[in-house]
């Protein structure tokens, strides 16, 4: 693989990186910050991904006639390193990364119509409506029921750790249709108003201290049936499909580049024995070694993202994507908590940043305690494994 850019991908990193630097301007950083905690996350990213929009740049993988990009391999990298370098973050992934491709792969036309350009300019914000309490990793054994009534469903059940519905316009919802047969065969693809009566949104506390967790409830609410994306039973497939990209970007490749640069500086400020932290043999090689599994990942990246140029579409390989950028994740929030040391462990609220001394301390313990979750959604660590084994191993 041939890692250098060409005079135009040069130029293309340059129009990148002055676009952040434009975009990102004091005051939508400043907003931006500690987004997920903030009782403004909807108004600030709406802000966000519409100057992303804009400049035709909200959804470049999408296909050019809904309003894509037609870039090569490159450009994608290269607009997603430069992204994650100047600390902007990646579009609210339910509408843009995740519906949308099943949207545009399966709907109808009117569906397209309706729905694409509304997604592309932040009109609609989306949320997820797959997991419930009795079907998380085992998600074909949904019980949440939609009966249809002539040119409508009747939805009754629920759904759990649904990100962000509290600001949602609307959700997409597996439910079952028909409990007939095979249990992945009687399952529908739904999308749902969130306005629709019936439906009804509980938040759920977590550990972080950030509310972006909720259950979602239907209780007789009525969906017509266009809203029902292909055939009735058919749904497992096409969530399988939107499995597939959750998992390409649960990575977070240019994330955890920009989160581990910042460790590094944190590292390097931070006193140990009268000694830079980075002059610790223990932690430097741990350093090292993550940096090295993240260089491997993104290599992954680009080679998973070379398929998709030639005309493929991402399969397997996206659960070793997953797997291993979840476990950087969650390796890079333990090193953030090793630097922020004895202050890490105090209690969320307790104490300010400037009382502690360290203003990264707080931050480490939320997205440490967050990023638990993270080996689990998506698909737990144990069912990535199982892909792997099976579709890229032929075990």
């Amino acid at each position: 693989m041939d890692t250098r850019f060409t005079d135009e991908e040069l130029a293309f990193q340059t129009e990148v990186r002055q676009f952040f630097a434009d975009t990102l301007d004091e005051e939508l950083r400043g907003r931006l910050e500690g987004v997920e905690a903030s009782p403004n996350l909807k108004e600030a990213m709406l802000d966000y991904q519409r100057r992303l929009n804009a400049k035709g740049w909200m959804a470049p993988g999408w296909p050019v006639e809904y309003g894509g990009q037609d870039w090569s391999m490159s450009q994608h990298f290269i607009f997603n390193a430069e992204r994650g370098k100047a600390g902007a973050p990646a579009p609210i992934p339910f509408g843009v990364t995740m519906v949308a491709p099943v949207i545009y792969t399966y709907g109808t036309k009117e569906q397209k119509e309706r729905f694409l350009p509304r997604i592309l300019n932040s009109d609609d914000w989306w949320c997820q409506g797959y997991s419930e309490s009795g079907a998380g990793s085992d998600l074909a054994s949904l019980q949440c029921k939609a009966q249809r009534e002539g040119d409508e469903y009747v939805v009754n059940g629920s759904k759990i750790w649904t990100s962000f519905a509290q600001a949602a316009d609307w959700i997409f919802c597996l439910v079952r249709t028909d409990n007939s047969g095979r249990k992945q065969d009687g399952i529908s693809f739904l999308l749902i108003d969130m306005t629709t009566p019936g439906v009804t949104v509980s938040p759920i506390e977590t550990i972080d201290g950030i509310y972006h967790l909720n259950e979602v409830h239907f209780d007789n609410a009525r969906v017509p049936v266009d809203n029902r994306i292909g055939e009735e039973g058919k749904g497992w497939t096409y969530a399988k499909s939107l499995l597939v990209y959750e998992r390409l970007s649960i990575a977070e490749v240019a994330e955890s580049k920009r989160n581990l640069a910042q460790l590094r500086e944190l590292a390097r400020a931070e006193v140990n024995g009268g000694h830079s932290l980075l002059d610790d043999a223990v932690f430097a090689r741990r350093l090292a070694e993550v940096e090295i599994d993240l260089m491997a990942l993104e290599f992954t990246e680009l080679r998973v993202l070379a398929s998709a140029a030639e005309g493929g579409v991402p399969g397997p390989e996206s659960s070793l994507l997953k797997l291993q950028g979840t476990t950087i994740q969650q390796t890079i929030q333990e090193l953030r908590m090793d630097v922020a040391g004895y202050y890490s462990q105090t209690l969320q609220g307790n104490l300010s940043a400037s009382q502690l001394g360290h203003d990264f301390a707080d931050i480490a313990q939320k997205l440490y305690f967050r990023g638990r979750a993270s080996s689990i959604y998506g698909g737990s660590d144990e069912v990535q494994k199982n892909v792997t084994a099976k579709h890229v191993l032929g075990l």
